[in-house]
């Protein structure tokens, strides 16, 4: 007994700290985002409220950020489309259709070996690719390398999902006649649109928050949130405050997001059991 006390109290705490280190930076930011410069360089807890950090960020003249947040809405929108698109067909086209063996466990593999490389692995390639072709700043070169960067994982995603339908169903419905395409809208679709709703955010989440292919591939028309934010510390000053208020107003479309993307995916997983 008192070892399982012991060992329910270590998992307790560990639970407690790791919750620390993800709310404590994120409790900082907004407290920040809502105070005076003078008061976040001399560390002031309690301090006045003011907007003027928010009213500088998305009004002022000098600042671009809410362009940034648009472009960063644009290239993520497009970008996670076209993977689910493109990752939930060729799941079930290699999940539920006659595939070989080996070609399934190649393209697993490979998508196993690409995430499990950095991105800035390739961010010079790309670079240098695209500035042959003259399109680097625009948003082809972000999307598409958005779309390479973050396929496999959603294409792993995707076949996990595909492949906890019953064979059985599929069977059925092929004997009945069903074309396989009525097979993937019909049955298939409804099962797993719970697990298409998990990795759309995740795709979508990994893309919003994307730094390295932006800074590389965008200038200052098709600048991101993540970029513009880094340019508010500058060499002769850091505006603590708008960085705080920039940083709170991209991750709040994230946390949305996952907050509303639970109920679908709870919700669809019921759905799929039922059936």
């Amino acid at each position: 007994m008192k070892s399982r006390s012991l060992g329910r109290a270590v998992s307790t705490l560990t639970i407690w700290l790791y919750a620390a280190i993800i709310l404590v930076p994120m409790v900082w930011v907004m407290t920040n985002a809502f105070k005076y410069k003078i008061d976040i360089i001399t560390g002031t807890v309690f301090a006045p409220i003011t907007w003027s950090n928010f009213e500088a960020l998305l009004f002022s003249r000098q600042s671009n950020f809410a362009s940034a947040l648009a472009n960063s809405a644009i290239v993520s929108g497009t970008a996670t489309i076209v993977i689910i698109i493109m990752a939930t067909m060729a799941a079930f086209t290699m999940t539920v259709m006659r595939v070989p063996n080996w070609v399934r466990w190649s393209i697993l593999g490979w998508a196993l070996l690409f995430n499990m490389l950095p991105t800035l692995t390739f961010v010079g390639s790309w670079y240098l690719m695209f500035a042959s072709a003259d399109l680097t700043g625009t948003y082809f070169a972000l999307i598409t390398t958005q779309i390479v960067n973050l396929l496999p994982i959603a294409l792993f995603l995707m076949m996990s999902f595909m492949a906890s339908l019953p064979p059985e169903l599929i069977q059925a419905a092929r004997m009945d006649g069903c074309a396989y395409d009525q097979v993937f809208w019909k049955i298939a679709f409804p099962l797993v649109r719970g697990g298409m709703i998990a990795t759309t955010a995740l795709v979508f989440i990994f893309s919003w928050s994307d730094f390295a292919i932006a800074l590389t591939l965008s200038n200052s028309d098709t600048m991101t949130a993540p970029v513009a934010i880094s340019t508010y510390a500058q060499e002769f000053e850091i505006r603590y405050g708008e960085m705080a208020a920039a940083t709170l107003l991209t991750i709040v479309p994230a946390i949305t997001l996952i907050l509303v993307g639970q109920k679908f995916i709870v919700r669809g997983l019921l759905a799929g059991a039922v059936k």
